[in-house]
């Protein structure tokens, strides 16, 4: 389910491969499709509602943790700091930092979704006059290299929503690693990390009872007919959420209601009854595993905050 002076240079690009990444994880015995392809327009808008759904916890529990600690989080920013957002969607949850640091060199807001970029750019500009803010289009999960006369910076990383879920431990690992080195030197990362708990707690979240994420999910493939002339029946698939509890995890999958045939940029691809299309996992963890797998991505882990009833958890990684 992450602005007051622009850069002169044009937005950063990232080449297309949506048509690729569909066609390869629709081909698999095990069809699936990545869960970046999301965040279009409308799937930015039905996130930002999921977030306000009474099951959906993490946003709400994230924001009290942020807003009752930002200071401690802040603590050694200073003037001359660049604020770096891996996946910055609306920037809702990064103005409470910003509050907080009136000297900030610059906002560097990362993200896939050109519109919620420059909507996050807009309202911003208003709250925080004369905020240096560096619009990165680009796809955080690969590695990220920041305009030349930020580099040397010293550098705070801002990673909320538990968006490291969304990886699979080895990738989670590996993308720690490539922040630390975009934040490099003196780098620090404030990041928010689901934690596990209730079952039933869990599912909820991801499938609410007016059907906001079922719909999240289902734009996906409004997204696929849209943008590679496929012929996907909506009414043929529905959503589902369920727990893997040997993977500590939530998956996320269109279930395909009958045997069909599916065009998709001109190549048939076919569903039996039943099949599912995985699109999202979403890892929960205990502090000490993902203390784990920050230290194997070369981060030492320093402090945590978490609400009194340990829903949900934000970690201070810092650079050895």
């Amino acid at each position: 389910m992450s602005k007051a002076t622009e850069r002169s240079a044009p937005l950063v690009r990232q080449a297309d491969d949506f048509a690729v990444s569909v066609l390869e994880g629709l081909s698999r015995p095990k069809k699936s499709l990545p869960c970046r392809f999301f965040y279009d327009a409308k799937g930015s808008a039905l996130f930002e509602d999921i977030t306000r759904q009474p099951e959906y916890y993490p946003t709400r529990v994230e924001v009290g943790i942020l807003t009752a600690n930002a200071m401690q989080m802040l603590e050694g920013a200073l003037g001359e700091t660049v604020l770096v957002e891996f996946g910055s969607g609306s920037s809702i949850k990064t103005e409470i930092l910003l509050g907080h640091m009136p000297r900030l060199h610059a906002y560097v807001p990362i993200d896939i979704s050109e519109s919620a970029l420059t909507d996050a750019r807009e309202r911003l500009t208003t709250r925080f006059s004369g905020l240096n803010i560096q619009l990165l289009l680009a796809d955080f999960s690969h590695p990220i290299e920041l305009p030349p006369e930020l580099a040397e910076r010293p550098k705070l990383g801002f990673f909320p929503g538990s968006t490291i879920g969304n990886f699979v431990p080895a990738e989670a690992t590996q993308l720690l690693r490539a922040m630390r080195e975009t934040l490099s030197p003196r780098g620090k990362l404030i990041i928010g990390v689901d934690l596990k708990k209730d079952v039933r707690q869990l599912v909820a979240a991801y499938d609410d009872a007016i059907g906001v994420t079922a719909a999240f999910n289902l734009n996906l493939l409004v997204r696929i007919n849209r943008e590679l002339d496929a012929t996907f029946d909506l009414q043929a698939f529905r959503h589902a959420a369920t727990y893997e509890p040997f993977e500590g995890r939530i998956e996320m999958h269109l279930i395909s209601l009958k045997d069909q045939d599916v065009w998709v940029a001109g190549r048939k691809i076919r569903f039996r009854e039943a099949e599912t299309i995985h699109t999202e996992s979403a890892y929960k963890y205990t502090i000490e595993e993902f203390h784990l797998i920050a230290q194997a991505a070369g981060w030492t882990p320093l402090r945590v905050w978490k609400d009194d009833l340990s829903l949900f958890s934000v970690h201070e990684l810092v650079a050895p």
